[in-house]
């Protein structure tokens, strides 16, 4: 079993990258995030990979951290939902930002990755909900506001900050990751019309 590749960028095509090896070069499927981290033909490269085993072929998955491999699998444990839905859910999505979307139940969020119908993005929150294979990947405080609002159990200053970040055009795991870093900062006294303008400038920074 491949567990990790490091090599030389030998090529790329428009979903896959060629990994030399000490001469033997493999064919790496990838998403379009990990796509935009490699680095240049003839550069060193470490790719995290799983290998899928099938009858009619062998197909490598590369992937930038250990985080995205982490979610790819995890994703496909989903029905309707295969290695080419995974990797276009992780192509629009960071390991952090499918978590926020997941414990937010934001089902938007999901289906903004080619592929994914309403449906199937509500199976996609429903069923992975509580499973996150990675939730180190978010801050402790920021993930614990974010089931809060949930749930329906924030406070009513701080849900009505991420209710109005939200309706300025941010997803609900944006507005609401960044109002969790004003309240981790701030506290939660805060007037709803502060927590709007530093919740904005949290964004703005990001």
């Amino acid at each position: 079993m491949i567990g990790k590749l490091k090599g030389l960028v030998d090529g790329f095509g428009d979903d896959f990258v060629h990994v030399d090896v000490n001469g033997v070069v493999y064919e790496v499927f990838c998403s379009a995030k990990t796509m935009a981290s490699m680095p240049q033909v003839g550069h060193a490269s470490v790719v995290h990979i799983e290998t899928i085993v099938r009858e009619d072929m062998i197909r490598l998955y590369g992937f930038f951290t250990e985080a995205e491999k982490a979610w790819f699998t995890t994703l496909m444990t989903v029905q309707g939902v295969g290695s080419r839905v995974a990797l276009a859910i992780l192509s629009v999505l960071t390991p952090s930002e499918l978590a926020s979307a997941i414990a937010l139940q934001d089902k938007a969020m999901v289906g903004r990755a080619n592929g994914v119908g309403p449906k199937l993005a509500v199976r996609i929150i429903t069923e992975l909900k509580g499973k996150a294979p990675a939730p180190g990947a978010i801050d402790a405080g920021v993930l614990g506001l974010q089931a809060a609002l949930g749930e329906g159990v924030a406070s009513g200053n701080v849900a009505d900050a991420v209710s109005a970040l939200t309706n300025l055009g941010y997803s609900s795991a944006q507005a609401s990751a960044a109002v969790a870093r004003v309240v981790g900062k701030e506290g939660e006294s805060l007037a709803t019309d502060k927590l709007i303008r530093l919740g904005l400038r949290e964004l703005s920074s990001g």
